[in-house]
């Protein structure tokens, strides 16, 4: 492979995007996501898909500059006007972060899919990475955990029409304020909860900045109580429980329940960002995350220090 010093962040460190060094005072961030419907309402899907990709730069410290569609889809199968609506949700959300839709490409599939590639700019000295956690740093969330699971019972019909709007607001929601609290220099490590939940995302920041984590798994956030209900009825997708079995070679159980340690592994959708934030500067966050109406800033463990990459819940 290649080897370019101008490569500040690239697939070695599992982190939410690429970083590309221009200058001293610039670099790009480069992301790609995309995946299949997870509601039923096409300007939906469009506006979840392009939050859910647009995060990977904001988890970064950056602001989305450039995007461009992905989409895949049976046209055999589906309208004109399904496709028009879907690149409309994406659309409108790209007008809310103020970034440029600049092209794509579509091809013929027998599942429908959508996301973006998108491009930002970020400091080289202010980025957020995976990479950067401190023993001592505090993990605060920004959204509530459960999009996997609502999103499924949604699916089958089980989730209340309450809970499903709450999910779906949540999903549609900016992470925007990654790239406020890059600038004011007041966090420097993170990363997004996406589709590997919120073990499997801690976890990859863990072996990444040779820390171990604590996690109170009380004060994790659920979106809605629906959640606890549909995983009752095992209402739980295949991604969420691939996650908790893959997060048992680093995570430590003592006093949990086995609802809450499904919740820990669900495979998020446009989750939250996972800030690590230096104690001195925690009162400073969470007054500014108050400011900017974050769904939550939950304060639910910390970064240690340790020999082995591992996580250690408690209930």
């Amino acid at each position: 492979m290649f080897d370019d010093p101008r490569v500040l962040i690239s697939s070695q460190t599992a982190d939410d995007a690429g970083v590309f060094c221009l200058d001293h005072r610039r670099a790009l961030v480069q992301t790609v996501d995309f995946f299949t419907p997870v509601v039923d309402d096409p300007l939906l899907f469009g506006k979840i898909a392009a939050t859910n990709a647009l995060s990977d730069v904001y988890a970064m410290g950056g602001r989305p500059l450039t995007a461009m569609n992905i989409m895949a889809m049976p046209t055999d199968h589906v309208p004109p006007e399904v496709i028009v609506r879907i690149l409309r949700g994406g659309a409108l959300k790209l007008k809310e972060a103020r970034c440029a839709l600049i092209g794509g490409h579509t091809i013929r599939n027998p599942e429908p899919i959508y996301g973006l590639s998108v491009t930002g700019l970020v400091s080289p000295r202010k980025m957020i990475t995976n990479s950067a956690a401190r023993p001592g740093d505090i993990l605060v969330l920004t959204k509530p955990l459960g999009t996997g699971i609502l999103t499924t019972g949604i699916k089958r019909g089980l989730t209340s029409p309450r809970a499903a709007r709450i999910a779906i607001a949540s999903m549609c929601r900016l992470n925007d304020v990654g790239a406020d609290l890059a600038e004011k220099g007041w966090v420097r490590a993170g990363t997004d909860v996406t589709g590997f939940g919120l073990l499997g995302h801690l976890g990859s920041l863990c072996r990444a900045s040779a820390v171990a984590a604590e996690i109170q798994a009380s004060a994790l956030p659920v979106l809605h109580p629906d959640v606890w209900t549909l995983i009752e009825q095992d209402c739980v997708p295949g991604g969420s429980r691939d996650n908790l079995q893959n997060a048992t070679s680093w995570t430590t159980w003592h006093g949990v329940s086995d609802a809450l340690k499904t919740l820990s592994a669900d495979a998020q959708t446009s989750g939250g960002l996972l800030l690590c934030v230096p104690a001195k500067r925690l009162s400073l966050v969470v007054s500014f995350l108050k400011q900017r109406k974050a769904i939550c800033c939950a304060v639910i463990g910390r970064i240690i220090s340790s020999p082995r990459p591992e996580i250690h819940v408690t209930g």
